[in-house]
């Protein structure tokens, strides 16, 4: 076998192997459901301490049963 053959041969090698292993990447997802009851109440609260008005208020809750 000549050097190109074997350095070929090696090259390829290398190449291939170094996708393998190591990484250790993972994925993680979050899923969170809330209830039309929770959001109801939560806009509610909104309403209630001032941190939305009269009308941002009567929008989402609308959003809200809409769905």
């Amino acid at each position: 076998m000549s050097k190109v053959n074997r350095l070929m041969i090696v090259l390829c090698a290398t190449v291939a192997l170094a996708g393998c292993g190591g990484g250790e990447s993972s994925v993680k997802s979050e899923v969170t459901t809330t209830t039309a009851g929770q959001q109801l109440m939560d806009l509610k609260k909104a309403l209630d301490s001032g941190a939305m008005t009269q009308s941002e208020y009567e929008k989402e809750r609308k959003k809200v049963l809409d769905k």
